[in-house]
């Protein structure tokens, strides 16, 4: 993808613009990562304690910091929580699916990947990346459409996770779950009426997880894609979870199997 400067009315929507990141821990951890930084605003009365590092950091690499107004700033991240530090990176770069499995065998490790079906929340696929950073998965996978892109929220909501998390974004999730299965990956996906428990379940094998939309979970052509269809455990008066909240066990359960094994 071709780097592109470009205006201060960024669009925080746009995928292929270049992109606005907020927050401490989001600034912090693209420098860190080796992400391109254009420039970074810093509120005047920005706590210390939370700027410090940032400039350092950005100083060591000869990075532009100014400082402004927190009004400019509230205008140029509008609805995010920008804890008075933006930065302007160059576009999100999305990777390959190859990358994903090959990031796994680098590190000598079994595949671990997520497939989210038509997530549109960008908290949740914030979220989601946050946990799954923490859980090891190895990349996660997006359709390009009705799917929540890498925006200024997700990268916020992900607290930095997506520095370190690759994403993939793909034109026909059933076909590239058919690549993945020819790769030796099972395809595990979630659904409330599945009869197979997921504590009952083996997941310490080549897997990749589906986490479907928030209100119509995994789409019935996915769904049959699938290898096997995995459900959690439901005690209460609800029959589902918020889909962060249900990836997140999903992923910890992978984890726990996996250190047991």
């Amino acid at each position: 993808m071709t780097n592109r400067k470009q205006h201060l009315n960024t669009n925080l929507n746009d995928p292929n613009a270049d992109e606005l990141i907020a927050g401490k821990h989001p600034v912090l951890e693209a420098l860190r990562s080796g992400r391109e930084i254009n420039k970074i605003w810093i509120a005047e009365n920005a706590q210390k304690h939370l700027t410090m590092p940032i400039v350092a950091e950005a100083k060591k690499l000869g990075i532009v910091v100014q400082h402004v107004d927190k009004r400019k700033l509230d205008s140029m991240a509008q609805g995010v929580q920008h804890q008075g530090i933006v930065a302007q990176a160059a576009a999100y770069r999305y990777a390959e699916v190859e990358d994903l499995l090959a990031r796994a065998a680098e590190r000598g490790e079994t595949p671990f990947l997520l497939l989210l079906d038509e997530i549109e929340d960008p908290h949740n696929l914030g979220s989601i990346l946050r946990t799954a950073e923490c859980t090891g998965v190895h990349g996660v996978i997006i359709p390009k459409r009705r799917s929540a892109a890498m925006t200024a929220t997700v990268l916020k909501t992900s607290a930095g996770a997506a520095e370190h998390v690759p994403v993939a974004r793909v034109t026909n999730l059933a076909q590239t779950i058919d690549r993945l299965k020819e790769e030796g990956v099972w395809i595990a996906g979630t659904d409330v009426a599945a009869e197979q428990d997921v504590y009952d379940t083996r997941l310490d094998l080549p897997l990749g997880i589906v986490i479907g939309n928030e209100s119509k979970g995994v789409g019935r052509l996915i769904k049959e894609k699938c290898d096997f269809l995995v459900k959690l455990p439901m005690r209460g008066q609800l029959n589902s979870l918020n889909a962060s909240v249900a990836a997140g066990v999903l992923m910890y359960e992978v984890v726990r199997q996996r250190r047991s094994g």
